[in-house]
């Protein structure tokens, strides 16, 4: 789908990957970038770059509450009209801690903000896209939705939801021969700050205006599925073929893959045990 006249709505998008992508956005023609983030002062910071670029928009949405989520589209679409184009961005890692040490409060808040929350924007702005006939929804998951990792299995547990998700919507939209298309991303680390502190003995960790621009043109060839790097479109053929000994070994220690969150310091904010990611 086309930038060019387009609104778009990006989730987390007043920083990282979130913000890079509205910026390509506005690069490419759209009509109005509309930011929704947490983050009073990232949102200000991003409005004032970006308004150089073209028409921008900020609220302050919690995602994960479907009330918010419900009243900021609202007035989203008074303000600016329906959305074009949504790419659900914003996402969380709270620590390296085995699953024994993982507290409820970071299981619920993990699969809320990555896997419940994509679903409550989605909710709210697919009907119109369906209505219309346009649109384009993109989720930004994870490789960690493809590969079991040890040390991020509640994070892991939330992508692997957002994958499923996210696919299943394509085919539900394929099925009703809708033009509106679906687009999920599984990245591998983005060195945004989200996983700082994570070793990656062979596959280089990925930069962020890379990963941007990858994810937008994804959504301009109509993608169904992005793995960045691409060698990662092949985890499920080696999950496959491979005994799983033989698999651990060759992920995990081989390219070190198991090992990648030794180390994890992630970007904290004083006083929260949580990182908050675009």
């Amino acid at each position: 789908m086309k930038f060019e006249n387009a609104n778009v709505l990006i989730t987390g998008g007043a920083s990282g990957i979130g913000r890079i992508m509205g910026r390509m956005a506005l690069e490419k023609g759209a009509s109005c970038l509309i930011i929704w983030d947490i983050n009073p002062r990232n949102i200000a910071d991003a409005v004032s770059e970006l308004s150089k670029k073209g028409k921008v928009k900020g609220y302050i949405v919690d995602v994960s509450r479907n009330e918010l989520v419900v009243e900021g589209y609202q007035r989203v679409a008074g303000e600016c009209g329906e959305v074009d184009i949504l790419i659900n961005c914003a996402g969380i890692v709270t620590s390296n801690k085995t699953f024994d040490k993982q507290t409820p409060d970071e299981i619920i808040r993990t699969m809320n903000i990555n896997t419940i929350a994509p679903m409550f924007v989605t909710r709210a702005m697919l009907p119109g896209m369906i209505r219309r006939n346009r649109g384009h929804v993109c989720t930004i998951a994870s490789a960690g939705g493809m590969l079991s990792n040890p040390k991020m299995s509640v994070y892991a547990a939330s992508k692997w939801g957002a994958i499923g998700w996210s696919d299943s919507v394509r085919i539900e939209l394929q099925d009703m021969k809708s033009d509106v298309h679906v687009t999920t991303v599984a990245p591998y680390y983005i060195n945004t700050g989200m996983f700082d502190g994570v070793k990656s003995r062979i596959i280089p960790i990925l930069k962020p205006e890379y990963v941007a621009g990858k994810v937008i043109r994804a959504i301009e060839k109509n993608k169904t599925f992005k793995g960045i790097p691409f060698g990662f479109h092949f985890i499920r053929f080696w999950q496959a073929i491979l005994p799983t000994r033989v698999f651990d070994w060759l992920f995990g220690e081989v390219f070190g893959i198991y090992h990648t969150m030794d180390e994890f310091t992630g970007r904290k904010k004083p006083g929260s045990v949580a990182t908050k990611a675009s």
